[in-house]
């Protein structure tokens, strides 16, 4: 059984906020994209406001006194329906299914009382408001300590690409506390007993810095796979979605075939994206638009890391041309500035990066996982496929 939205809820019109805006005001103003400004009145006591004209996508739940301006719906759930499971269940409509404009998004309210959800009685519906609301807050602490680790990930590598370690593993002190121990470079202050130098200089002259295919012509069985712009993310490479290229045109490119622990950087399209290449990808290729480089000179890690960093950074936005497709030269890119601290502190440097980006992506896997099984969650318990027994802590099927 189900029951329209009309008979769970009564909906409003929200209303301009401009007689109540005050910056010093106790109450959110919601809109089309959420909370933008303060009111000193509150037009409702708490509401799941909904986008009436504009961007459709998303309600807002909110619980406390509400101001929802006159592009949205106030919809205000009656007695004995809990408002945070008639939120999930709004959430988990396609509002956009209800635009009825041909010029500004829209939705009627007529329509909107019209969607049909579930039928289920208040303990079941708290029941359910329970499991979803300790997934979310999970996931939003899972969030928050990615955030947190990737912060700290960009002050360490801020801090040991300018001053590095000593042996102990101790960071060396500042450049004002210590001035001679740095030495200034083209690219600021580094230790003294650090060189400086460009890309090109610690590449194998053997695998020098290429770009790769210029054509792929992709889709040939028993091909080799190219590793496109799009694969590279977040410094891994998609291994699941790699097009094949014909042996034939691999041949003519054998120069920019990659080997474990080459790295690669985007030069075209979006230019930075940056990766070490698995064993699982010998003998792969690029394309024209990702540029390969096989360290010879150094940790291999450390200059994965490096070419992150704020100095790389900088001589690559500074050397990027073009609006509508961006692209760096081959030329600049053996030009970038690097910094070559002793082999054994290289490691160093390259190890403890290592751990918290580790920690970075152990921490996203978990987050994936539990997006996932939310996912599931929310279809099998708003719809009542999964049936939930008041007094247990999970669903039947967890």
């Amino acid at each position: 059984m189900s029951e329209r939205l009309g008979n769970l809820a009564a909906i409003h019109y929200g209303k301009s906020p401009s007689e109540v805006l005050d910056e010093d005001g106790q109450y959110p103003v919601v809109g089309t994209g959420g909370v933008y400004a303060k009111a000193k009145l509150p037009l409702f006591s708490s509401a799941i406001v909904v986008p009436r004209k504009g961007s459709l996508g998303k309600p807002w739940l909110v619980r406390g006194p509400v101001w929802p301006v006159d592009t949205t719906y106030a919809v205000v759930p009656n007695a004995g329906v809990n408002i945070d499971w008639l939120f999930f269940n709004l959430l988990n409509f396609d509002l956009t299914k209800l635009n009825e404009a041909t010029g500004v998004p829209s939705i009627s309210r007529n329509w909107l009382k019209k969607i049909k959800f579930a039928k289920q009685d208040e303990t079941i519906q708290k029941k359910i408001a329970s499991i979803l609301l300790t997934i979310d807050e999970a996931i939003e602490q899972i969030e928050a300590l990615i955030e947190k680790y990737s912060q700290i990930r960009a002050g360490m590598m801020q801090d040991l690409f300018t001053r590095g370690l000593f042996p102990d593993g101790k960071l060396r002190p500042t450049r004002s506390e210590t001035p001679e121990l740095y030495q200034e470079t083209p690219i600021g202050w580094i230790p003294r007993d650090w060189e400086y130098g460009l890309l090109n200089e610690i590449a194998n002259p053997a695998r020098p810095i290429v770009y790769g295919i210029l054509m792929p012509g992709y889709g040939h069985d028993g091909g080799i796979p190219v590793v496109k712009v799009k694969d590279i993310k977040n410094g891994k490479i998609d291994l699941e979605n790699l097009l094949l290229t014909s042996p034939i045109i691999d041949q003519e490119y054998r120069r920019s075939r990659l080997k474990p622990l080459d790295i690669l950087l985007t030069i075209r399209g979006t230019v930075g994206r940056i990766c070490i290449v698995p064993d699982a990808l010998e003998g792969a290729n690029i394309t024209q638009d990702t540029a390969r480089i096989d360290v010879i000179d150094g940790d291999k890690i450390f200059f994965r890391f490096y070419l992150e960093s704020d100095a790389a950074r900088k001589h690559f936005s500074i050397n990027t041309l073009g609006v509508a497709v961006q692209g760096i030269n081959l030329s600049e890119v053996r030009k970038t500035p690097i910094v070559k601290p002793g082999l054994g502190e290289q490691k160093q440097i390259s190890a403890r990066i290592s751990a918290i980006v580790d920690m970075i992506e152990s921490e996203q896997v978990r987050l994936t996982k539990l997006k996932l099984q939310r996912s599931g969650l929310v279809g099998d318990l708003l719809t009542g496929r999964v049936a939930v027994k008041v007094g247990d802590s999970e669903p039947e099927h967890v």
